[in-house]
């Protein structure tokens, strides 16, 4: 998308996985939490009911993509799917795996601690197999 310009603080906080039909997936940048986020590559898109009924549809298809991606690269028991908006207003979905045993089960992933960034090995064994599960999933 030529005019698509990604909000300042996700472009901080995340690490860039891959481009879908609608939306740029990226990786939230906190290793405690295996946590992608969709946003949909449309200028000045703030909420989803902006979005055409076509593109709310790739929406819902590609958070489903991102969920069950998330399923088969790491062992949730549980996918939450939120779209806040509240610090960036730009239109993003957040899709994060849950366990029973994480630091925020089972309030919300937010303000439940300090993110703690990959290291380098967990950063590239995460992307190739977020990579590899989401381009299955359009293959």
């Amino acid at each position: 998308m030529d005019n698509f310009i990604l909000h300042e603080r996700l472009k901080n906080d995340t690490i860039e996985v891959i481009d879908l039909k609608l939306c740029r997936v990226l990786l939230m940048n906190d290793s405690h939490f295996p946590w992608l986020i969709l946003v949909p590559m449309r200028p000045g898109a703030t909420e989803v009911h902006e979005l055409s009924k076509e593109d709310r549809s790739i929406l819902i298809e590609e958070a489903c993509a991102a969920s069950r991606a998330i399923s088969s690269a790491f062992s949730s028991d549980k996918i939450n799917i939120g779209a806040l908006g509240n610090l960036v207003p730009q239109l993003h979905v957040h899709v994060v795996g849950r366990t029973r045993t994480d630091r925020a089960w089972p309030g919300p992933v937010w303000g439940s601690g300090p993110a703690v960034p990959y290291t380098t090995a967990q950063l590239e064994q995460t992307l190739t197999s977020l990579r590899s599960a989401l381009s299955k999933e359009f293959a």
